[in-house]
C-alpha cells in the first residue's frame, strides 16, 4: 500500500537526517496515485533541504509542513491538483527557491482562477475542529492557528491569501484562532486580491496577465 510505503520512507528519512527527500520516486505509478495529501509526519523532516513532489497526484499538504525548518528549495512542479497550499508553509524561513505549476494555483495571474467560497467564521462549539471532512476544510483537523500557534479552541476564521515565498506567489489557506490574528497576516503580494479574504464568485480579482 503506498500510504504505508510513504509513512516508512519519512521514517526513514527523519532517521538518517538526509537533506535531500524526492518519496514519490520510490513508489510505483500505482501507490502514487493513492496519495492525495503528505502524512503530519513530514514535522519530523527537520533536515530536509529539498522537498520533491514532481508529478504527484496530491490536492492538499498538511500544515505541519511548517516545521520542516531547514526547507531550502520546494518543488511541486507538476503535481496539477495543488490548486493552494497550507499558511503554515510561511514558517520555512529558509525557503528561498520553489517551483509550482502556476497555472494550477487559485488566483495565477495568468488565467483568475477563482478561490473556494469559505465561512467566515465558525464557532468552535459548532463543529468537531479534530474530525474534519478536508474536502470542505482543507485538512482532517485544524489544532493551532497558521498565526499565532495558539489553540483554535473558541472559533475557526479561514481566509486565503496571496504571498510571495520562495520564487512564488501562492495562494495560502489561513486557519485563524482570531480576526485579530487574521488582522496580523501580511500585506498581499501586489497584483493580488489586497486584501486576506473568503472566496467566492463575488470576490474581484485583478485582470490576468496573459
Amino acid at each position: 500500500m503506498g500510504w504505508l510505503r510513504l509513512l516508512a520512507l519519512i521514517e526513514e528519512a527523519a532517521a538518517d537526517r538526509r537533506p535531500v527527500f524526492t518519496p514519490f520516486v520510490e513508489l510505483s505509478a500505482a501507490e502514487r496515485r493513492q496519495i492525495i495529501t503528505l502524512p503530519t509526519t513530514i514535522a519530523t523532516l527537520t533536515s530536509v533541504e529539498h522537498l520533491g513532489l514532481y508529478g504527484t497526484n496530491l490536492v492538499r499538504i498538511p500544515p505541519e509542513i511548517g516545521s520542516m525548518a531547514s526547507l531550502k528549495n520546494f518543488d511541486p512542479y507538476t503535481s496539477h491538483r495543488l490548486h493552494w497550499y497550507p499558511y503554515e508553509l510561511t514558517r520555512c524561513v529558509l525557503l528561498a527557491d520553489s517551483r509550482v505549476s502556476t497555472r494550477a494555483l487559485y488566483g495565477n495571474f495568468k488565467f483568475r482562477p477563482p478561490f473556494p467560497a469559505l465561512r467566515p467564521v465558525t464557532a468552535a462549539r459548532d463543529v468537531d475542529l479534530s474530525a474534519l471532512d478536508p474536502g470542505v476544510w482543507g485538512a482532517e483537523a485544524v489544532r493551532s492557528c497558521s498565526v499565532c500557534y495558539g489553540p483554535v479552541d473558541r472559533e475557526l476564521r479561514q481566509v486565503w491569501i496571496s504571498i510571495a515565498v520562495g520564487t512564488d506567489v501562492f495562494p495560502f489557506l489561513v486557519n485563524a484562532c482570531s480576526a485579530v490574528c487574521v488582522a496580523d497576516l501580511p500585506t498581499p503580494e501586489h497584483g493580488y486580491i489586497p486584501t486576506p479574504h473568503t472566496g467566492g464568485p463575488d470576490i474581484a480579482q485583478p485582470a490576468s496577465w496573459r
